[in-house]
């Protein structure tokens, strides 16, 4: 499996939103969870601003919400063409964000300073093929941490999906069946490592459009990223799962001790 997150994103930055049933109101709704989600964990802490760092921001899905609720925002990704973009949207909305282009492999070197929060969601640390890398960007996780910092990290339950191999997701057909969009997956021998093909669909001036942009995977136990985790240097690692939490993701939590 070779690192293609780059040119996925890069390839999407144009469309992302497709993907979303209306991309804006999820910008909304994820701003008031994460909101709701990291003070409950706070109880009371900071009587400041929370300062966050969010570490894949791509065209700022939470980045965006976030900062509309009294949070100092710095939002990173690997993307250049997704910054871009993010910074577009930024100000469509005025909301105000610091916008940089790193590395979750060299933050320590990329962005400077330390957050409250560093949060990566939406699937975006399994892009990390092996222990090494996954390492390496948890100690960097770590070092952009104060004192008593949060990591927040949502990925998919690829506890689950190892058992059933998934080879695809449900189509949603959006526009009153004008767009279309769904994933197939081509497992690697092992079933550890897959690659993603989305497919986004859309009928245009009576023509239908077909986009397709690809990417590799590691389906990551949580048994596997919290032992990294722990190995980094993090404590109080705790799995909240979407029963619980109301997110559609598993999320795990450390905390900088």
């Amino acid at each position: 499996m070779k690192d293609t997150s780059l040119d996925f994103y890069d390839g999407l930055a144009d469309t992302y939103h497709l993907i979303f049933k209306n991309w804006h109101e999820t910008v909304q709704w994820q701003g008031a969870f994460f909101d709701k989600f990291i003070r409950s964990l706070y109880a009371g802490e900071h009587e400041r601003p929370i300062h966050l760092l969010d570490a894949s921001c791509g065209i700022g899905t939470q980045a965006l919400g976030i900062a509309q609720h009294h949070f100092t925002v710095t939002a990173t990704d690997l993307s250049p063409k997704s910054i871009e973009r993010a910074k577009k949207e930024a100000d469509k909305l005025g909301v105000h964000v610091h916008f940089g282009v790193a590395d979750f492999r060299s933050l320590d070197k990329d962005v400077p300073g330390q957050f409250d929060v560093v949060l990566s969601a939406d699937n975006a640390v399994p892009h990390l093929l092996d222990d090494q890398e996954l390492s390496v960007a948890c100690r960097n996780f770590y070092v952009k941490l104060r004192d008593k910092g949060l990591l927040i990290i949502s990925m998919r339950d690829y506890d689950e999906i190892r058992q059933n191999r998934q080879r695809a997701t449900v189509p949603r057909v959006m526009d009153e069946g004008k767009r279309i969009v769904f994933q197939v997956w081509d497992w690697a021998e092992g079933g550890k490592h897959y690659i993603t093909n989305q497919f986004i669909m859309q009928e245009i001036d009576g023509a239908w459009r077909t986009e397709v942009n690809s990417t590799s995977y590691r389906a990551l136990l949580r048994t596997e990223l919290s032992a990294i985790l722990e190995e980094a240097g993090f404590a109080d690692i705790r799995w909240h799962m979407p029963s619980e939490s109301g997110f559609y993701q598993p999320i795990v939590t450390a905390r900088k001790l």
